[in-house]
Order: structure tokens, then sequence, then C-alpha cells
């Protein structure tokens, strides 16, 4: 939900020239938002949040308090929680073989992708080039070295799978049904998917 025409960012944010914000985002005390960021629509970017370059965020968007979002890409109506933090590089060094500082040149970039309605707990880490399915949870202080299936709900370090979770979170019981919102699903081939019903 759009809650303006034009973007809202506090005085003591720091948002870079070359980033693209769209209308209604509030990007909040001491957030900083790198170069080439494009954030959409409704997002709120909690205070002393980090947003590296090259990360491309969708619509209606939570990133909590002192989140870091290196390069990733984020899909609509994400949740990234307090203190996670979601990384981009694979072989990380501060210097080269040769003893020189590392540069943009000395890299590569295989940022997370976090798909439409996923949540990552606070204090979550998330390695490069991890994919988290649509609506899946990924729990308090999780750290995640593997890909999150759609509606899974992953807890621990390294990170796995113990349940299902809702589109609205709540955590599935054993008939796959939801004990909040009544929705169900079913599972196949290890793909969970809603069942369609006349709401």
């Amino acid at each position: 939900m759009i809650t303006g025409t034009e973007p809202f960012v506090e005085a003591s944010a720091d948002v870079a020239p070359g980033a693209q914000i769209g209308a209604g985002t509030r990007v909040w005390h001491q957030a900083q938002v790198a170069h080439g960021v494009e954030i959409g629509t409704g997002c709120t970017l909690g205070k002393s949040c980090y947003i590296g370059s090259g990360s491309r965020i969708g619509d209606n968007v939570k990133i909590g308090n002192h989140a870091a979002v290196f390069g990733a890409q984020l899909d609509d109506d994400v949740m990234i929680s307090p203190q996670a933090v979601l990384t981009e590089d694979r072989t990380p060094r501060a210097t080269r073989p040769d003893g020189q500082r590392q540069d943009l040149g000395d890299w590569t970039s295989t940022p997370v992708i976090v798909h439409r309605g996923a949540t990552v707990g606070a204090g979550a880490r998330v390695a490069p080039r991890i994919e988290i399915g649509p609506y899946a949870l990924v729990g308090i202080g999780a750290v995640v070295l593997r890909d999150v299936a759609a509606h899974a709900l992953v807890l621990g370090n390294p990170a796995r799978a113990v349940g299902w979770v809702c589109r609205c979170a709540d955590t599935l019981d054993d008939r796959l049904r939801c004990p909040r919102c009544d929705r169900t699903y079913e599972l196949a081939a290890d793909l969970l998917s809603e069942m369609q019903t006349n709401r």
C-alpha cells in the first residue's frame, strides 16, 4: 500500500545520488542506500540498515533496523528482520594475493534472491547465491547455506527445514492446514502449493 506520492528520507539517512526510491517508501534514521540501488513503492527501511550496490527491492518490502543487504534481489512483500545479513561474496578477502587491497574488479557478486512474501528472521545470516522461495520463513538467528523451498520453515545453524508455513506465516498442522486463516495446502514432490478454495 502506497502512503504518499513521494518517498520520505529522514535527514540523517545517507542515500546515494544514483539510487532510485519509489513512491511512499520511507527511509529512516541513519539508513544507508548505495549507488545503483533500486527500491520499489511502499517500502520501509529501518534505522541504520545498509542496502548495498546492485540491490533490487520490490514493492511493500520491510527491512528492519541494522539489517545489511548486499546486492540482493528482494521481490514484493518480503520482510528482512532486524540485524539480518544477506551476503554476496563467496570468496571474501581484504587483499589480493600480491598484498594489494581488493577493489570492485577482484570479486564476483553472487547475490541472494528472496521471493515474494518470504521472511528472513532477526539476526539470520544468508550465504551468497541462496534462493529463498515464496512465503518461506527463515527463523531467528538461522544460518542459511542452501536454498529454501517455498513455504518452508527453516531453523538452526546450519538451517534445516522443520515444517511448513502459511501465506500468513503461521505454521501448518499435520494436515497442511493453517490454524489461523484456514488455508489448506498440498505437498507433491517436495513442493507445497496452496489449494484453491472459494474464499
